[in-house]
């Protein structure tokens, strides 16, 4: 490479020394190191950690509320209680009950069973006093089951009114003796004696109050986290997108330079 000054000029600007061809060339590029260039080489595209989330949620979420909501509606269901199961539970209060057989039932349960020739066909609510085989005697209002004395704090305290019947029954197999709480304003086993002693089959069982609302309330937040996890998914999934294509876009007001 030759210098375009004088050779006086060029001397002077090199210190009086003559000027040599490798004094005009250009410093070396700084070396790159290999940790620098592999860095470069694996870092992830724009936009590629939203998208995964995204599609891992988008295809989670529904999942989840499907399966949450299918165990909870074909579970549990709700009714409307009514004045013969109180105080233990208010006239009007919706109450949620699991869908169980009548094999499952068990002395103190609270069920829901339909009977064709009582109560016009309606799903009732009444407690569950006695089994097959279980011999049940009330006599002034106290309640023996097999000759023991049953404690009842779910019964509602008697008000002034005609005092409840006197009875003494022996529960047929596959069959159940029933009551309510309000025993003063309950239309129960004691008022159809004659028909199986008052019993009702354990088939016409349709459910029963659960004992705790843990199962269907955890039933129910798990189908809202299912939903979160879906929307979640979609915004995951549209800034992934935008990212990328901001990437891809060519960069506004840039001026080139010739």
């Amino acid at each position: 490479m030759r210098c375009s000054r004088p050779r006086q000029a060029c001397a002077a600007l090199h210190g009086g020394r003559p000027v040599r061809t490798g004094d005009m060339q250009r410093p070396a590029p700084r070396p790159v190191k290999y940790g620098e260039t592999m860095q470069a080489k694996r870092r992830p595209p724009a936009g590629r950690g939203p998208l995964i989330a995204g599609t891992i949620l988008l295809a989670l979420g529904p999942v989840v509320v499907t399966v949450a909501l299918v165990s909870l509606l074909g579970s549990y269901t709700t009714v409307t209680a009514r004045q013969a199961m109180e105080p233990t539970y208010r006239d009007g209060a919706r109450v949620v009950v699991e869908r169980i057989g009548g094999a499952a039932v068990r002395r103190g349960d609270v069920v829901l069973f339909t009977m064709p020739d009582r109560y016009g066909g309606l799903a009732v609510m009444q407690r569950v006093i006695g089994l097959g085989g279980d011999h049940i005697a009330s006599t002034g209002g106290s309640l023996t089951v097999n000759g023991r004395a049953v404690e009842e704090p779910y019964v509602k305290p008697a008000d002034i009114g005609p005092p409840t019947p006197d009875f003494d029954v022996t529960v047929p197999p596959g069959r159940m003796f029933l009551m309510g709480d309000n025993r003063q304003n309950s239309n129960d086993s004691r008022y159809f004696l004659t028909e199986h002693s008052g019993t009702v089959p354990t088939t016409a069982v349709q459910g029963r109050t659960p004992a705790s609302a843990t199962a269907p309330v955890a039933l129910g937040l798990t189908a809202v986290l299912g939903v979160l996890c879906t929307v979640g998914g979609g915004i995951c999934l549209v800034v992934g997108r935008r990212m990328r294509a901001k990437l891809r876009s060519p960069a506004r007001g840039f001026a080139a330079y010739t």
